[in-house]
């Protein structure tokens, strides 16, 4: 049991994290306590602390809107720590969707999914390119345009308010992902990871390959949501620096090599193999 629970520790504690935070807004809702009210685009801590969705405010200053102080402070709060840590980590360790993609994902690996599915029928560059796109919306029509349909809101705001279109969407990316494209909302779509991924470029907490290491088992690169950003497994010993990778861990947990382990970002080359 303990060797299970070892081998699952950061899968564990990411799910603890996205239920927590989950039951702190359900909490603000039902009983009124004041430790985190509000939802992922805008919420208070303790009534002091504002935090803000720094792709919403982008899109308020697209659409031209008048922005008050404390959602450029929340937006700025926020924006520092995932640049810190990992833009990406909001993905896997606090977005309620990813519950949800995970789910399809391990399916997909057990019911042979994948091996019928080989190709991927779309680029990951697709997110960007919705990136983009969301804010030339927003700037023609005048409305935060990611907001309004944004997959993310609706289960956050169904789970704690009531499901309703919730259901919906959650049905809706699960079998997307299940059956039409691997990863598909989170790895290819999101404009909101593809937003964060350009925030935690040049974060601090990294994953750190080590060649000698690794014995090629690719256990790492069949768990991994954001594979491409394991190139350089059997071939060099360096850190995972692309901001698409969300320091969710698995590659972690799998590998029975020790050959990746998280560790602090290197401001300095390393001689790679």
């Amino acid at each position: 049991m303990s060797n299970f629970l070892y081998k699952h520790r950061f899968l564990f504690l990411r799910r603890i994290t996205q239920v927590s935070i989950l039951l702190l807004y359900i909490s603000a809702n039902v009983w009124g306590w004041n430790l985190l009210v509000g939802n992922l685009s805008s919420s208070l801590v303790l009534g002091l602390v504002p935090l803000s969705d720094p792709l919403a405010l982008l899109q308020m200053l697209a659409a031209g809107a008048v922005i008050a102080i404390d959602i450029v402070l929340g937006a700025l709060i926020i924006t520092t720590f995932y640049f810190l840590v990992g833009g990406r980590v909001f993905c896997s360790w606090v977005c309620p969707v990813n519950m949800i993609t995970d789910l399809s994902n391990y399916i997909r690996r057990t019911s042979g999914v994948n091996k019928i599915q080989k190709k991927q029928p779309a680029t990951r560059n697709i997110r960007y390119w919705v990136l983009g796109l969301t804010l030339v919306i927003s700037f023609l029509l005048g409305i935060t345009a990611f907001e309004f349909i944004s997959p993310i809101g609706m289960v956050h705001r169904g789970i704690i308010f009531g499901l309703g279109f919730g259901w919906a969407a959650m049905l809706v990316i699960f079998l997307f992902d299940l059956f039409v494209l691997k990863n598909g909302w989170c790895g290819h779509i999101c404009p909101l990871g593809g937003f964060y991924s350009l925030v935690g470029r040049y974060s601090l907490i990294r994953v750190d390959h080590k060649e000698d290491k690794c014995t090629l088992c690719m256990k790492c690169k069949e768990v991994c949501p954001e594979s491409q950003v394991l190139f350089m497994v059997g071939k060099s010993s360096e850190q995972i620096l692309n901001g698409e990778c969300t320091n969710c861990g698995r590659c972690v947990e799998v590998c029975d090599d020790d050959a990746l382990n998280f560790s602090i970002r290197r401001f300095y080359e390393e001689n790679k193999k």
